[in-house]
């Protein structure tokens, strides 16, 4: 008896275990600063030891690429922004809530918002790893040697300094696929439909930052004649990606996996999805009300709009539930007046105004 005791006690810590590493992710960088090489101490343990998150193969890539971690990072914490801007209207607004699992239960379901959030981490990683390797950060990689574009005019320069895309799109690949990729699970399994999902909205994530890239130009001549233009490449703004990737989230094509091990539309009657674009495998929670099992956070107090008909007007938002109404001071610049030479001074205006918040 003893002996079945401690069986079971061996096994449910062993269940928790992988249970605590699977809700653990490497999105937990932008959380926790990661030190760069130049400030490691002589005799401290590893920093790939002391992060948060990683998945074996991750850290193994830590250990090779020690001074990518802090644009890794950098990346992640890009990502989250955006996310939180993306959907700072809706329902579930991206809110982060630890430093481990960052976004907490609710991204243990396969859903659209789940996607989203897969796809624009990736995203930022290649976007950080990129610009790092164009502003001389990373001993592995320097500017862009993307071939001259056919469409440039034959006077133009190609050169300058681009943002290495390429190089960012492939190390972000390396690294963030990496969990998902070193995982065996049984051919069909929820599990393995679930890593597929995560990996197609990986990809869709850095496809979007490689495919936005474009060239940028700068001119040469006497008093701005432009009489000579250099050209390089360009990572676009990151808000346009997010707008991108937004655009996919609404468009989000709904699969499951087959006993083949292959993820296929639910609805065959929608196209195919293209590696551009988000998937999702399980339908959102309406994000209404608190739930620990969904890892919801529900909308009581959140501000809502009380004139718009959209997702944050007090109806939606408020899931029917009612607002209250307070009133809230708010501090404006006002009466501006430019002084030469040269500086803008301002007054300050004050305004109450009506606030509406759910019930």
């Amino acid at each position: 008896m003893p002996s079945l005791l401690l069986l079971f006690t061996v096994a449910l810590l062993s269940s928790w275990a992988q249970l605590l590493t699977d809700a653990n992710s490497w999105w937990s960088l932008a959380m926790n600063p990661v030190q760069r090489p130049e400030m490691f101490i002589i005799g401290a343990q590893p920093v790939c030891s002391q992060l948060p998150g990683l998945s074996p193969g991750q850290r193994k890539l830590c250990q090779l690429y020690q001074e990518h971690m802090a644009y890794i990072g950098e990346g992640a914490k890009t990502g989250i922004r955006e996310c939180q801007h993306q959907f700072r209207q809706r329902r579930w607004n991206c809110t982060t809530v630890d430093n481990t699992s960052v976004f907490g239960r609710v991204m243990q379901i396969g859903s659209r918002e789940t996607a989203f959030t897969y796809a624009v981490s990736a995203a930022g990683v290649v976007n950080a790893i990129s610009r790092a390797c164009r502003e001389g950060e990373l001993s592995t990689c320097g500017c862009s040697r993307a071939a001259r574009p056919k469409e440039l005019p034959r006077d133009w320069l190609w050169g300058g300094c681009g943002d290495n895309v390429e190089y960012g799109y492939r190390f972000a690949k390396e690294f963030v696929d990496a969990r998902e990729r070193e995982k065996n699970f049984a051919k069909g399994s929820e599990e393995q439909g679930r890593a597929l999902m995560n990996l197609q909205n990986n990809e869709a994530g850095r496809r979007a930052v490689y495919t936005m890239a474009d060239v940028a130009c700068k001119c040469h001549g006497v008093s701005g004649s432009c009489s000579l233009k250099t050209c390089w490449l360009q990572l676009a703004e990151f808000r346009k990606v997010g707008d991108r990737l937004k655009e996919k989230y609404d468009g989000a094509a709904a699969m499951r996996v087959t006993r083949q091990g292959k993820l296929e539309l639910v609805n065959s009657r929608f196209n195919q999805p293209t590696p551009e674009d988000l998937v999702y495998v399980d339908p959102s929670p309406d994000y209404c009300l608190r739930n620990a099992t969904t890892g919801s956070l529900g909308t009581q107090g959140r501000l809502c709009n009380k004139t718009s008909e959209g997702m944050d007007g007090c109806e939606l938002m408020c899931c029917g539930r009612g607002y209250d109404r307070f009133k809230s001071v708010q501090v404006e610049r006002c009466h501006c007046k430019f002084h030469w030479c040269c500086f803008v001074r301002c007054k300050k205006c004050t305004e109450i105004v009506d606030q509406y918040v759910c019930k």
